[in-house]
């Protein structure tokens, strides 16, 4: 007797199920953006109102501001993460569509995760390394151009630097082999793209260097809790679908 053929989830669902994950992770991640990076935050914005004063400049005043901090904290910062992590679930659904094929694992789970690992990996600790974030107070408006330029070129080859090390990886047999030529390929991107790339060093030398650590650990800690978040919360998703599906696939038919 037959049994009823499984059926994949179509694009639509995937897509769905992107967006959730992204939405949730991205609301945790403000959560902790909120709780961590905030504090550090207003203590950068209150060293460079210190420092504006003398000069007459406005620094960051609330009242010549259109949104106060605190809506900028409570309503803005949430907001924002909600969305960017929706946006970021989309990609990463699409990503898992079109790739899937190409991924060497049957399990959809091991899939989505290695997609989102891929990506913090990427787009997320290879520029940081080379652009770490900087809070306010610090840096040159003359060279926003400059470091935004820099930063997507970061970016871009962050991406490359994945890319070339799961081709390498591909090209051995025995799992210690994969795993050493796709570690060198990376390295080898990352190590000529940071030499290539311009550096920028515009941090005060009277800047507080904890401030500036425990804000850029802030920083990073919310990247990686949105993306391991996305790709937990997406892993998830994918396996209840998958198994929702294959529920008639157990009934036999007359």
């Amino acid at each position: 007797m037959p049994l009823t053929p499984q059926r994949k989830p179509t694009f639509g669902r995937i897509l769905l199920a992107g967006l959730l994950a992204g939405l949730a992770a991205g609301l945790l991640a403000g959560a902790f953006a909120y709780l961590a990076g905030e504090p550090r935050v207003e203590a950068a914005i209150a060293i460079e109102q210190q420092n504006s004063a003398p000069h007459g400049e406005a620094g960051h005043d609330d009242g010549e501001q259109l949104v106060s901090r605190d809506t900028q904290r409570t309503i803005g910062l949430p907001l924002a993460t909600g969305l960017y992590g929706t946006a970021l679930g989309g990609f990463l659904a699409v990503g898992y569509t079109l790739l899937r094929r190409h991924l060497r694992t049957r399990s959809d789970t091991r899939a989505a995760l290695g997609l989102a690992a891929a990506a913090l990996l990427g787009v997320v600790l290879v520029p940081y390394l080379k652009y770490p974030p900087n809070p306010p107070a610090v840096g040159d408006p003359a060279t926003i151009d400059q470091r935004t330029t820099g930063y997507l070129a970061a970016l871009a080859l962050g991406l490359v630097a994945v890319w070339a090390g799961v081709l390498a990886a591909r090209t051995q047999s025995h799992e210690w082999r994969r795993a050493t030529a796709g570690v060198l390929a990376f390295l080898i991107v990352v190590t000529v793209a940071y030499t290539l790339l311009p550096g920028f060093d515009e941090v005060p030398a009277n800047f507080p260097a904890d401030l500036l650590w425990k804000f850029r650990i802030a920083s990073l800690g919310t990247q990686a809790l949105l993306w391991t978040a996305l790709g937990l919360g997406f892993a998830g998703l994918l396996h209840r679908l998958a198994t929702r599906d294959s529920e008639p696939a157990g009934t036999v038919t007359a």
